[in-house]
């Protein structure tokens, strides 16, 4: 009997059969229309199925899972546990059963560790899938079942994820208008500093590295770019421009002119990690000013991104360190500037053709996400979506 909306009630097996089409449909990036096409249906065929209006028959059933790839059983049997895939992980996995984002990326798969600061977004994200192996594993370690790649098992269909690695905090924003695509694309984000996200680029493990780097020459990005990337070339596209500065707490900031003054005062610091241009900003501003840099109270410390630097100053933890200025703001710190800064985001020309940074580089111009970038205080998106150059 069908429940007072019109449709199965909940747990139904008409119920069943449609959200696991609905999921292996969006898990292959087709939507209900194209799903039909291949499939020699209507549209409306397979709109009732997924809303569990109706079972399929037979011919109809044996259509749907051969455009998908899939046994009838497979699609509108009982439940049954998904294979295990081979993944490559973009930063050494943990344990047995330890969480993962997990995506597609070309034909093969990337894990992505959901531990420490990469597992919260002010609450657990969800998790793609649980590593298999029996111990924690990077690209060669143990746990590896393959030339860089670990076991994983996916807690539900792999669906066309956007991978992007890089250190700006407004990255995120690009989850909202890629899921209301048609098909929907999902994000996943890796917040690491600049040279890593080129060198995971280069690696083939992102479909984008956003990087704020300082060239020889004083460029930003593509200098950079050019050196990580020798292989095939790439795409910079514009995303957003900021200061970056000293952000000190306010009770600290009197007298506090610069550098000269957090050194000569004795003041703590937060620093970035390595390969990071808030780092590289610091040790240039001390190296104009001949000061030893390792020499400064807290230079050994390390945050791995500008509102975790922002974050430890506010908390009392540090005096002062060097972050973009929206990160600052965001936490109602004092900043003083030391450079104006751009940051792109660069796109293998391995990657440009696929479905995830086609997506991307429609939302990249949306009137939401450009709304959503210049209300943040301290951002210009004002070349947001630009075509900065062709490496």
């Amino acid at each position: 009997m069908s429940a007072g909306n019109g449709g199965p009630p909940e747990g139904s097996p008409a119920a069943g059969a449609g959200v696991r089409l609905r999921v292996a449909r969006q898990a292959r990036g087709y939507s209900q229309q194209q799903l039909a096409g291949m499939a020699g249906v209507s549209r409306q065929a397979v709109s009732a199925v997924e809303a569990g209006h109706s079972d399929p028959s037979l011919r109809v059933a044996l259509t749907l899972a051969g455009a998908l790839g899939m046994t009838v059983e497979e699609l509108f049997g009982p439940g049954s546990p998904l294979p295990g895939v081979e993944a490559r992980p973009v930063a050494p996995l943990g344990g047995r059963r330890s969480r993962v984002a997990l995506a597609p990326l070309g034909d093969a798969f990337v894990a992505l560790p959901l531990s420490g600061d990469s597992a919260t977004r002010a609450g657990f994200q969800p998790a793609g899938g649980l590593v298999a192996s029996a111990t924690g594993a990077g690209t060669t370690g143990a746990g590896t079942t393959g030339a860089g790649t670990t076991g994983i098992r996916p807690l539900g269909p792999p669906r066309p994820t956007l991978v992007v690695a890089g250190c700006d905090p407004a990255l995120p924003l690009l989850e909202t208008p890629l899921s209301l695509l048609d098909p929907p694309i999902a994000f996943t984000w890796w917040s690491c500093a600049s040279a890593e996200a080129l060198r995971l680029a280069e690696q083939g493990l992102v479909h984008a590295a956003g990087a704020h780097l300082r060239g020889h020459t004083g460029e930003y990005n593509t200098g950079p770019a050019r050196e990580w990337l020798r292989r095939g070339g790439a795409d910079v596209i514009g995303f957003s421009a900021w200061r970056e500065g000293l952000v000190l707490r306010p009770d600290v900031r009197d007298g506090v002119s610069g550098l000269a003054d957090v050194a000569r005062r004795g003041l703590r610091l937060v620093n970035r990690e390595e390969g990071s241009e808030a780092r590289h900003v610091l040790d240039r501003e001390a190296q104009r000013l001949g000061i030893d840099a390792a020499s400064l109270p807290g230079y050994g410390t390390r945050a791995t991104g500008h509102l975790q630097v922002a974050s430890a100053i506010a908390a009392g933890l540090a005096d002062a360190g060097v972050a973009s200025e929206p990160a600052a703001l965001a936490y109602g710190l004092a900043f003083l500037p030391l450079a104006a800064e751009r940051f792109d985001l660069v796109i293998p020309a391995a990657q440009a053709g696929s479905r995830e940074v086609q997506g991307l580089l429609r939302v990249l111009t949306s009137p939401w996400l450009l709304a959503q970038l210049a209300s943040l205080p301290g951002y210009d998106p004002a070349r947001c979506g630009e075509h900065v150059a062709s490496l």
